[in-house]
């Protein structure tokens, strides 16, 4: 098998119009702004219409993304879609995205691995483009987690929001310097229950007591799911620091999951990265999941913090439990 590299060839993103913002959920639930902003740090979230869905979004960042790189349409050889909110349980979104963009006999599947889906997705993307099955990749993070949530938990309602954010992956030139330099995915199922969407599969297929009982909207055990976070992003991160023989100085900018701003800090403390260097915009979106690192790198990119040639961290952590990390030069 040929033996290559792959790399980023462009960002692109997409946040639905509507925003909520923490004073109009102080008219939902028994919350402050005050209250929400000191323990998560978020001040706004997009919210996605009736008639949007997740393949909508997707379809924006995809355009952005592609539009972005030299790569043109034809040149698209997969398209892998990370979601927990997809348009159906079947078809995927991927399918349904590839139909939106005028791609034919491509292959196209969906990811699952929670807010990890984008690093899940770019590591497997990586291994394609790597081996030579593929040349450009079309990597997706998209979620719609408004349509999940329980608006009568106040612990939870004010954390998700809604967007996409995508990648073009693509073989890198031996005169490129930019490059996906090395991945790490791990995962834990003993902690599964920490954060889940109960109802809906084959488990607890719906019916009239699920919706009754909420079961279709996500719960999680907050403070467990706090505190494997912190352990597990720096683990993954500081595994692919050392096997590359870099520390965290080397790197120019760290991108993490946007879940919660004191995760994002005890992070950088952790690592003893200055704050400075952690692309943040948390206040602005909440945590959207899985399209939280490439939404947060494409706004990097376009206000011209993160340049070719910086070296990235890449790390997230998510429903599984799953997390991982990426480190590249871009």
């Amino acid at each position: 098998m040929e033996n290559y590299f792959a790399k980023f060839s462009a960002f692109g993103s997409f946040a639905p119009a509507k925003i909520l913002t923490n004073q109009d959920l102080e008219k939902i639930v028994d919350t402050t702004d005050e209250w929400i902003r000191t323990r998560t740090g978020m001040v706004e979230r997009r919210m996605a219409s009736k008639e949007e869905a997740a393949s909508d979004l997707a379809y924006q960042a995809a355009l952005n993304a592609i539009e972005a790189s030299k790569v043109k349409y034809k040149e698209i050889d997969m398209i892998i879609v990370a979601t927990i909110s997809g348009d159906h349980a079947f078809p995927s979104t991927s399918c349904i995205l590839q139909h939106k963009l005028g791609l034919k006999n491509v292959p196209a599947f969906d990811l699952s691995a929670g807010c990890t889906g984008f690093i899940y997705a770019c590591d497997v993307a990586n291994q394609y483009v790597r081996n030579g099955q593929a040349r450009n990749i079309l990597v997706v993070g998209v979620e719609i987690l408004t349509k999940i949530t329980n608006w009568t938990d106040r612990n939870t309602c004010v954390l998700f929001g809604d967007a996409a954010g995508a990648a073009v992956i693509s073989r890198a030139e031996p005169t490129d310097i930019s490059k996906i330099i090395d991945t790490k995915i791990d995962a834990d199922g003993s902690m599964g229950d920490y954060l889940i969407q109960m109802a809906g599969g084959s488990r607890l297929p719906a019916s009239a007591e699920t919706v009754e009982a909420n079961q279709h909207t996500l719960t999680m055990e907050g403070n467990r799911v706090f505190k494997s976070a912190i352990k597990s992003m720096y683990a993954s991160s500081d595994e692919l620091l050392k096997r590359n023989n870099l520390s965290s100085a080397d790197v120019d900018w760290v991108i993490p999951h946007q879940a919660n701003l004191r995760i994002i800090e005890a992070l950088a403390d952790k690592m003893k990265v200055p704050l400075s260097k952690v692309i943040i915009n948390i206040q602005k979106y909440g945590n959207t999941s899985s399209a939280t690192v490439p939404l947060a790198i494409d706004e990097a990119i376009r206000k011209k913090k993160i340049r070719r040639g910086d070296i990235l961290l890449l790390t997230s952590f998510g429903a599984g439990l799953t997390w991982g990390s990426i480190l590249a030069r871009y």
